[in-house]
């Protein structure tokens, strides 16, 4: 068997490397500016958030320096030891932790405070990576499927327990390893449509959502027919008619006409004999109605004020206060707008000077580079960002032991979650929910979590490309 190289420097992959350093000095950057206030030696001072942030800098370094020299494979043999650490702190943060903005997410060390649902992003992309990465493992075998989606879902719980909604939601990137590890893809497509049927009630009407349930499933039972051209051509026409006259008319008439036909579409099926694709449907639609008025009415009767306020931010802004509630992403895309193509100059940001944007330190830094850097800046660093993810993923798939392959994919999905949400928090197309951005925002705890993850990963890419 060829002898692994062990120097560190050889066979890095450079070019993930240089782009992973890139995206933090753009952060650093940014912080800077954020901080700038005349004084040069800011980064000196210990007070300033790029001070502060300097030496996280500095741990991050140390750390991706020891972790890089570490034989990868002891992260196979005790990815469940550290697994187990990172549920335990979640637990034990939940007690003795600090609270912080009315969540109790930290510890207080010496004066600083470290996030343990950071670390748990960690410990739960090796122990994921380690159970799917088994031979012959069936993940879609019930049992098997059950236990990977709870190694991401219990701390998950335990996050959103702080509680921390936006750092729990970011546990959902854990779909990515299930996904390339063969989860039945029927899944992601009720997983959207899931999702689809909670965004659309909230944005339009249940009652809308409850005609379009009604045509989905009668277009599953249609297909599945042999001689379906004309069922389909029947449906097609239902359709059109039916979204086209929702606002014109009484939705009962809309929904007697629809129910009538679906007697015809449930015939159908039933005369090829396909009773059990019948009773699955008829069970998810009804499954799928009951959510759509069930999200409306907890809307409507469970959500506090505020939290109907996030939602109404993100799907109905014309109803939010735009000194409220509505405030910071008015502010947020306004600062982005004002940069223009070209934007107005390192450390010459109006607005950040002003502070008008808040939380621009860490949910809203997008904003500090659209301001000053304008439209070239922000798709430069979008495109950094998206060469990162593309060079995680060819280092899963050149990668030829499935453990690595599977941890690989852990943080390209969690880079992706991060970034998509957070910027499109900036721009007004996601939720405001408060996840950072990676390697950018303020912030030890991620900045040295994702240095320790990327330096493992990178040491596992090199021993895998033996000379």
């Amino acid at each position: 068997m060829p002898k692994l190289n062990r120097k560190t420097g050889t066979n890095i992959d450079w070019l993930l490397t240089s782009i992973f350093f890139a995206i933090v000095i753009v952060g650093w950057l940014m912080l800077y500016t954020y901080s700038y206030d005349g004084n040069g030696g800011l980064w000196f001072e210990l007070d300033s958030v790029v001070g502060r942030q300097t030496v996280w800098l500095g741990v991050a370094l140390l750390a991706f320096l020891v972790f890089i020299s570490l034989d990868w494979r002891i992260w196979s043999t005790i990815s469940y030891p550290i697994y187990g650490m990172t549920l335990l702190s979640l637990v034990l943060v939940l007690f003795i932790g600090k609270e912080v903005k009315g969540a109790s997410s930290w510890f207080d060390i010496f004066g600083y405070s470290f996030q343990p649902s950071e670390l748990a992003k960690f410990g739960t992309s090796l122990g994921v990576a380690a159970y799917i990465g088994q031979p012959n493992l069936n993940i879609n075998q019930l049992s098997k499927a059950a236990i990977a989606f709870m190694l991401f879902l219990i701390p998950a719980f335990l996050i959103f327990l702080q509680p921390d909604a936006g750092t729990a939601i970011i546990f959902l990137s854990f779909m990515v390893p299930l996904f390339r590890a063969g989860l039945n893809p029927i899944i992601y497509v009720l997983t959207l449509s899931l999702a689809f049927i909670f965004i659309g009630s909230l944005l339009w009407t249940p009652f809308l959502i409850l005609l379009i349930i009604l045509l989905a499933a009668y277009f599953v039972l249609v297909y599945s027919c042999r001689n379906n051209s004309l069922p389909l051509s029947i449906l097609l026409l239902l359709s059109l008619f039916t979204l086209a006259s929702y606002n014109y008319f009484d939705y009962r008439y809309i929904l007697l006409i629809l129910v009538g036909s679906g007697v015809y579409f449930l015939f159908l099926t039933y005369k090829e004999a396909k009773y059990k694709l019948m009773i699955v449907t008829v069970l998810l639609a009804i499954g799928s109605i009951g959510l759509a008025f069930g999200t409306q009415w907890t809307f409507d009767n469970v959500l506090k004020h505020h939290q109907r306020e996030r939602l109404n931010v993100w799907l109905k802004p014309h109803l939010s206060d735009p000194h409220g509630s509505l405030y910071n992403i008015i502010q947020s895309k306004t600062a982005i707008g004002s940069g223009g193509i070209a934007g107005k100059g390192f450390l010459d940001g109006n607005m950040t000077k002003l502070n008008y944007v808040p939380e621009q330190s860490t949910d809203f830094i997008f904003s500090i580079l659209g301001e000053e850097q304008g439209f070239v800046g922000s798709v430069s660093l979008i495109f950094l960002m998206l060469v990162l993810l593309i060079r995680l993923t060819i280092i899963a798939e050149r990668a030829t032991l499935p453990f690595v392959r599977y941890y690989a994919y852990s943080l390209a999905g969690i880079f992706f979650f991060h970034y998509f949400i957070n910027i499109g928090m900036t721009v007004g197309i996601m939720p405001v929910i408060g996840i950072p951005l990676p390697l950018m925002s303020k912030g030890g705890s991620s900045l040295v979590t994702f240095f320790i993850m990327m330096a493992i990963l990178l040491k596992m890419d090199q021993a895998g490309r033996r000379v």
